[in-house]
């Protein structure tokens, strides 16, 4: 829309301007015009006086004494006119040879242009009587001003005129250009924005004529962002409001659920193993998803903004979650490892734990048994990082962008999940002004999940 706009601005500037000039050139050759008839006129009202200026014949040779007009008009172009005298048959009696030719067929005025030592010369004939008797005479004008229009159309109308233009359009386009940058700067401020940055523009840096529109603008974001809020308040609500009865429900059904195995299904329970196992992982789902609801909700950017940072030590935050998920590794067989070098960075360290627990619980969770998930931290082209890398069965590339997406699971992948764990961690990331770097693991298996610091 900003290029349409300064497209049409340009064009309403600039054709006013050529289309002036195209007038300009028209009115020039209208006036051209009106010489060249007076030129016709005054060329007609010499040849009377050509006439007169013949007053004898002197071995076939006519005497002329020039009318004063006559002789003024070529004394005062002695390259540009000229005359002549024919017989009858169109010979040459006096004046420039190269003006005899066919006589005229009437008595009326013949008028035509012709080319002469690379001019052009307006040339009237006409039969008129003299003391010699019937003879043709010729007055020529090489000074047609429909020629000189023509010479000087391009150096005197053209030429200046495209000059114009062009500075025109430079000049036309830089105010353009400064008129408008205001509102570049607007576009360009909402384009870097993030979707998660719903802040007021600032009214007062924008053009007066655009301020309705950030006005606007501005409304819209704070009811967006109302909206958001009353959302994230109502998940964290649920969720927190969830977390108790949930927790009682999962510890009655794990008693149960040892019960059943204690007794083989029999008894008062009445029910089979399978459905008590099913029954209890039904409720740990459960309440893994309103934990992890309320963990999405406190992870959100815009409501930790406010909150101080903190010194955070990778090193030993990796070795923290070693020792709390290295039962669940032994448990599959997994060869859980660390490789973590020295790096602190400024955050959240609740924020940064939650994530590290999130990708490597995900890790052990969907890696095969007996596969391999390592940890990693340290600092990397001197930018501090922490890492998880599995060799399980991966994701396949075009799913990659779509799998930090919320409630969204790999399709055909084993396990329980809600597909919530790589979003918490992608905007705890956001949160530290980074994002998860998605790749696949050494040789080509398993993914590894990497968040770089900024410097």
């Amino acid at each position: 829309m900003t290029s349409g706009l300064r497209r049409r601005l340009l064009v309403m500037l600039i054709a006013p301007l050529i289309g002036l000039a195209v007038l300009n050139a028209w009115f020039d050759y209208r006036s051209a015009d009106n010489v060249a008839i007076q030129q016709d006129q005054r060329l007609l009202a010499l040849l009377p006086l050509l006439a007169d200026s013949v007053i004898g014949e002197n071995v076939g040779r006519p005497l002329l004494l020039l009318a004063p007009p006559l002789e003024e008009f070529l004394n005062d172009r002695p390259d540009s006119a000229g005359f002549a005298v024919l017989d009858a048959d169109g010979k040459l009696l006096a004046g420039l040879p190269w003006l005899a030719g066919l006589p005229p067929g009437g008595s009326e005025p013949e008028f035509h242009s012709e080319e002469h030592e690379g001019a052009t010369w307006r040339i009237v004939r006409q039969r008129q009587p003299t003391v010699l008797g019937d003879t043709v005479l010729a007055v020529a004008d090489g000074s047609d001003p429909r020629q000189q229009w023509t010479r000087s159309v391009l150096f005197k109308v053209l030429l200046p005129n495209l000059v114009l233009i062009a500075a025109a359009a430079f000049a036309v386009r830089w105010a353009v250009e400064r008129a408008l940058k205001p509102l570049l700067d607007l576009k360009d401020a909402v384009e870097r924005r993030s979707p998660r940055d719903l802040s007021a523009l600032d009214v007062s840096a924008s053009p007066e004529e655009v301020r309705p529109l950030v006005d606007s603008l501005n409304r819209l974001f704070v009811l967006v962002n109302a909206q958001a809020e009353s959302q994230r308040r109502f998940v964290a609500d649920a969720a927190h409001q969830l977390r108790t009865p949930l927790a009682g429900l999962q510890a009655q059904v794990e008693a149960w659920a040892q019960a059943a195995q204690a007794t083989g299904g029999q008894g008062h329970l009445q029910l089979p193993v399978d459905q008590v196992r099913k029954l209890r992982n039904a409720t740990r789902r459960t309440s893994q998803l309103a934990n992890q609801l309320l963990a999405l909700s406190r992870a959100d950017a815009r409501s930790m903004q406010p909150q101080p940072v903190q010194r955070v030590d990778l090193k030993d935050l990796c070795e923290d979650m070693l020792q709390t998920h290295l039962d669940a590794a032994s448990a599959r067989h997994i060869d859980f490892g660390l490789d973590a070098g020295p790096a602190q960075v400024m955050g959240h360290e609740w924020l940064l734990r939650e994530m590290l627990s999130n990708l490597v619980d995900n890790a052990v969770k969907y890696t095969r048994l007996g596969g391999t998930v390592t940890i990693r931290c340290g600092l990397r082209q001197g930018q501090a990082f922490v890492e998880v890398e599995d060799d399980g069965p991966g994701v396949a590339p075009e799913e990659l962008p779509r799998i930090l997406e919320r409630f969204y699971r790999v399709q055909g992948t084993e396990g329980e999940g809600n597909g919530l764990g790589l979003a918490i961690a992608e905007e705890i990331a956001r949160v530290h002004h980074s994002h998860l770097q998605l790749q696949a693991g050494t040789g080509g298996r398993g993914l590894r999940v990497t968040l770089v610091f900024p410097g």
